[in-house]
């Protein structure tokens, strides 16, 4: 015996399947979608939003130079001075402000360019490796290094001379003991240490300035 519908409403036996199966095709859909076309859509809606919603602008001197720049507030300088402005002497090492290899000057203070985001250097003055020398003279602490041969691969080289003009100009470079102490936070995977301190020592002792 058929039971009897007590709710008096319609009897749907078809809708349940039929969401079922719009669900199941659109799911199908997605799953066959190649995840590289899925990957581009994403990428281009977030560079349109970024582009649309986030870009401010900043007012930085950078090497001498007065730069108005339009930077997303998640950009960091590190990448703000090697994707956008081309300074690639300032290199990208662990990205997480352990090696040291970003070094730059902001204001004449040594930071790790890759944990200071760009915005942060608005007004700011901007020296980067690029900015040492003088035309064609290389600055002291550039010509000791090649005196001194205070490099190997040269990879962490910039960062080592960025970060041992401050040292001097900081007033940490009475001995090499203290060199060692205050440039700790460069490393070096060639092991130009030794070498690295005899150049930073003679700059020194000759009364070398940033």
């Amino acid at each position: 015996m058929e039971q009897e519908n007590l709710t008096n409403e319609p009897e749907r036996p078809n809708a349940s399947r039929r969401d079922f199966l719009k669900q199941s095709g659109v799911l199908a859909a997605i799953a066959l979608t190649p995840p590289v076309a899925i990957a581009a859509v994403d990428q281009g809606l977030d560079q349109k939003l970024a582009t649309a919603f986030e870009q401010q602008p900043l007012r930085v001197q950078i090497n001498g130079v007065a730069k108005q720049l339009s930077v997303e507030p998640r950009v960091t300088l590190l990448d703000l001075l090697r994707e956008q402005l081309h300074l690639t002497g300032t290199k990208k090492g662990c990205d997480h402000g352990q090696c040291g290899a970003c070094t730059v000057h902001l204001d004449g203070q040594r930071i790790n360019s890759c944990l200071t985001l760009a915005l942060m250097t608005e007004g700011a003055k901007v020296t980067t490796i690029e900015g040492l020398a003088s035309g064609d003279k290389l600055h002291p602490m550039q010509e000791a290094f090649i005196k001194h041969d205070g490099f190997q691969c040269g990879y962490c080289t910039p960062g080592q001379i960025m970060s041992a003009v401050a040292c001097i100009g900081e007033g940490h470079a009475d001995t090499p003991e203290q060199v060692r102490e205050y440039m700790s936070g460069n490393i070096c995977r060639c092991g130009a240490y030794a070498n690295i301190v005899e150049a930073v020592m003679e700059v020194k002792n000759k009364g070398g300035q940033l």
